[in-house]
């Protein structure tokens, strides 16, 4: 056979790249994941290099990405907006570095700075006032946005004099709208509340967004006004549907207009400029932040590879620390006559790369969706796929949560969907992409029945979204989790009791429910094959010998028994008590009778408790089997009671202290636990509220949220000052603010 046309395969590609282009720039809806466009785009950069003869003015690798849409007016960029090349290896930005230091003779300084997953915008200001916006479209000429801008406090429409000078004339500015995260999620929450599909990603929310033509919207809602004060006149009918037809134009103005004003920017660039002396991007940055316009506080100028690397490297543990997406980091030669000397392809400057991280959104096929039954009973749809690679692991299968959420993302069984995984998030399918459908997907249906045991399935109260198999004493799927939750980290924290050895103990009959976990020996574990191994004659043994994993486990058991309460009560599994719950009512009732023989009105007392979780508990301890299970683990020698102290005032009752990084010497439980024993409260966020914000190493955003909002700041050495010597020396030793 003769080899493949390569001019076919270059007309496919342009086809599939421009396809892609349109969806995502002009249609703010994505058909491809951005990992799959990356794929596609660099098989055509490969197929052009081998082939020159086909690369033209008309191939996408010789434009910007996306083409103005004819709904807005037309803006000529003032100069020429660029797209960027990217990195997806050390080895690629290395050959880059390499690309720059042989062409001007050495590695230069470069700027790095977040690539944040938003809209590219091109500002311009004259005299000082905001005279356009315009997206990026196909680096030329963008749409005209200008009439939204008033919408969005973030972009100001007049700039900052600098003191003892003047305003520039003339300065352009290229920048990034986005949404943070937090009103990303706000906004997909208010659409599920409308019934509405979720958004995919920022990027795209912020783009369509912005991308609103919110003056016809407004010019409908006035003319519908007009037409509600002539229907007045025409009887209560015809009023009744004008003045319906107005409030609900007049709630899509207001939720439009209220998006707009969630929008962020930051400025990340320079275009044309008149009376404004700048030398390099850095200088730039100081410049345009003194004028009022946002930067960002996280770029750095850095001289050598190895320090790029270092802040690659960073930011790729750090992702999701950052309050808005990012997918990668931007390298940026630092002096403007420089990046003149390195110039610019038709389509990306060689002064500047991206640096790519693992996608965290991809698609990939919806093989089938089954139902997991958890140890409390609730069955939870799950997603079944292809393996797709994402976030730098190979995702097989996703939570789907309940029935009501497979409908509410519209996915059915053979859909091509995408999927996101965020860092350690679990992954989740995001939705279908429905252009690919071919009808042969099929609908999921929730089963009737236990699929482990048969036995019908509820709600385990009226109105609950949830439903269980019932079946709570010898559901194997039930029974299977609860005995690997014993041994979990929130609970016993059981380190040789894992989910083979749980499932070996219970197939092999000496545990028939978690109760029997504590009466194990060694004796019992040498009648289980998976916890021995053959006698070696030559030291002598005879018989089945245990493993040392097996050996382990008996030593973990031992130190488990002299756990403190609250983790106990976490491993009993009791619908809703969690570490938070737990540790509240242990150090209320100090034993496990004490919490058994109480009302719910005395654990709803309790504070961090209520009425909710305080019902759970008793209802638990209302099952005859439920209180077999204690007086197993007491019979066994499982500490039942907190040692009660009397010290008088717990030296941090009051307190909200907010813990994040690894500190020495405490694990994340430990270190809330020794807070919450002197009778401080341990929170997830900082607000301004919190009394102390301990940092550790690797520590994340709270750690900037503590310092906007001017909160002490405790290192490792503070923390201990706090829990020995009480909040006025912890508070003498704090850092408040930038101090």
């Amino acid at each position: 056979m003769s080899a493949p046309d390569p001019r076919v395969r270059w007309a496919e590609l342009v086809d599939l790249v421009q396809a892609a282009r349109t969806a995502y720039y002009q249609r703010d809806a994505p058909t491809l994941s951005d990992a799959e466009y990356d794929v596609l785009y660099a098989e055509l950069v490969a197929l052009e290099a081998a082939h020159p003869e086909l690369a033209g003015q008309d191939s996408p690798t010789q434009s910007v990405g996306g083409a103005r849409s004819e709904m807005f007016e037309p803006v000529e960029h003032l100069e020429r907006m660029y797209s960027l090349d990217n990195a997806f290896s050390d080895e690629e930005l290395a050959a880059w570095a390499e690309r720059v230091a042989g062409a001007v003779g050495a590695f230069p300084p470069v700027l790095c700075e977040l690539k944040i997953d938003g809209l590219a915008v091109d500002l311009v200001y004259r005299h000082g006032r905001l005279a356009s916006i315009a997206t990026r479209g196909d680096g030329r000429v963008g749409e005209d946005v200008t009439y939204n801008a008033r919408f969005i406090p973030a972009i100001p429409e007049r700039l900052v004099a600098p003191k003892g000078g003047a305003l520039p004339a003339l300065v352009e500015v290229r920048g990034e709208v986005f949404f943070p995260v937090a009103d990303f999620e706000r906004i997909n929450a208010e659409q599920l509340a409308l019934g509405r599909s979720p958004f995919a990603n920022p990027r795209n929310t912020a783009a369509g967004t912005l991308r609103q033509r919110i003056d016809r919207r407004e010019e409908e809602l006035a003319r519908a006004d007009a037409s509600a004060a002539a229907a007045r006149a025409r009887g209560a009918g015809a009023l009744e549907r004008a003045e319906g037809r107005v409030a609900r134009l007049a709630a899509e103005v207001a939720r439009a207009r209220g998006n707009l004003g969630r929008l962020r920017l930051t400025v990340h660039g320079v275009g044309a400029r008149e009376g404004l002396a700048i030398a390099t991007q850095s200088q730039a940055y100081g410049v345009l932040a003194g004028l009022g316009l946002p930067t960002s506080d996280r770029a750095e100028v850095v001289a050598s590879l190895d320090e790029v690397r270092a802040f690659v490297g960073h930011y790729a543990e750090h992702r999701h620390d950052v309050e808005h997406e990012i997918d990668g980091v931007v390298v940026k030669v630092d002096d403007f006559a420089t990046q003149a000397a390195l110039g610019a392809t038709s389509r990306a400057p060689r002064w500047a790369i991206a640096f790519k991280y693992p996608p965290e959104v991809v698609r990939t096929r919806l093989r089938d969706i089954r139902v997991n039954v958890g140890r409390t009973g609730r069955v939870t749809p799950y997603a079944v796929m292809e393996p797709a690679k994402v976030a730098g692991s190979t995702v097989e299968m996703a939570t789907l949560h309940n029935a009501q959420e497979v409908a509410r993302k519209g996915v059915l069984i053979g859909d091509l969907v995408f999927l996101r995984k965020a860092g350690d998030v679990i992954p989740e399918v995001i939705g279908p992409v429905v252009e690919e459908r071919t009808g042969a997907e099929r609908a999921f249906v929730m089963p009737t029945h236990c699929p482990d045991c048969g036995t019908a399935l509820a709600p385990a109260k009226e109105g609950d979204v949830d439903i269980r198999c019932p079946n709570t004493r010898s559901c194997p799927a039930q029974l299977r989790e609860r005995v690997f939750h014993v041994a979990s980290r929130g609970a016993f924290d059981i380190e040789g009791l894992g989910w083979k050895a749980g499932i070996a103990l219970l197939e092999s009959g000496v545990v028939a429910d978690e109760g029997d976990v504590f009466g194990l020996d060694a004796a019992t574990l040498r009648t289980i094959p998976f916890f021995t191994r053959a006698p070696r004659a030559s030291a002598g043994e005879s018989g089945p010998q245990l493993t040392a994993n097996a050996e382990a486990l008996l030593v973990q058991l031992d130190k488990a028994r002299a756990q403190p309460l609250w983790r106990v009560l976490v491993a009993l599994s009791i619908r809703h008590v969690g570490p938070t719950a737990a540790q509240a009512l242990a150090r209320a009732f100090a034993s496990m009778g004490a919490i058994e023989a109480a009302s719910v009105e005395q654990l709803a007392a309790t504070e961090g408790v209520g009425p909710i979780i305080a019902e759970a508990v008793v209802e638990w301890f209302g099952v005859d089997w439920h209180r077999e299970v204690v007086r197993k683990w007491r019979d066994a020698g499982v500490r039942m009671a907190d040692e009660v102290v009397e010290i008088g005032p717990q030296p941090l009752a009051g307190l909200t202290v907010v813990i994040t990084g690894s500190l020495p010497g405490f694990t994340r439980d430990t270190a809330a636990e020794a807070v919450t024993s002197r009778g401080g409260k341990v929170a997830s966020s900082v607000s301004t509220r919190t009394d102390f914000v301990v940092v550790g190493e690797n520590a994340g955003s709270k750690a900037d949220k503590a310092i906007s909002l001017a909160r002490p700041v405790l290192d490792a050495d503070g923390f201990t000052v706090l829990l020995e010597q009480g909040p006025e020396a912890a508070a003498a030793v704090a850092r408040v603010g930038g101090g």
